[in-house]
């Protein structure tokens, strides 16, 4: 048995996808996992699984699929998080500035930023974005057709929080 985070993509976002963190973690202890951790009601989750992260990927999408809720799911083990905030190549941003977007699979192409922001490739299919002037008004997108593959994007206080 492994830890493990669970990512869930756009839920409880402007009312839409709504899932209750009490649910969630019926859904995953359902699934077999244990010492289950929901974050704030963002649709994140660390746990204790017997399941490989892919595995555990497609458990947790059919699971919610049959609740009604069609939404992606990523998984990363907590080694594969340790080593996205050992390498964070921005250790000086401001945690609401650096974004970790984590990856369904290689990206096709990683979009190129304009300085002052900028995107780096990491580890564990991820990718940095330091959004130098905010989030808001940036004209950097980080959209599944530009990556040729899915993305979940986390600010670095969550990385952070989901980490420990």
């Amino acid at each position: 048995m492994a830890r493990a985070v669970v990512l869930l993509r756009g839920v409880n976002v402007g009312g839409r996808n709504m899932i209750r963190m009490p649910v969630l973690t019926e859904l995953l202890e359902g699934l077999g996992c244990t010492d289950v951790v929901t974050y704030l009601q963002s649709g994140n989750a660390v746990v204790t699984s017997p399941l490989r992260p892919a595995g555990l990927e497609a458990a947790v999408r059919e699971a919610l699929v049959q609740t009604g809720l069609d939404v992606r799911v990523m998984v990363r083990t907590a080694r594969d998080l340790d080593a996205v905030v050992a390498a964070n190549p921005f250790p000086d941003a401001e945690t609401k500035l650096l974004h970790v977007a984590f990856l369904s699979g290689d990206p096709v192409a990683v979009p190129e930023a304009t300085p002052p922001e900028a995107v780096v490739a990491g580890p564990a299919r991820s990718l940095y974005v330091h959004y130098a002037n905010g989030v808001h008004g940036s004209k950097l997108a980080l959209s599944d057709k530009k990556l040729g593959v899915a993305a979940t994007a986390r600010n670095w206080r969550t990385v952070l929080a989901l980490q420990s």
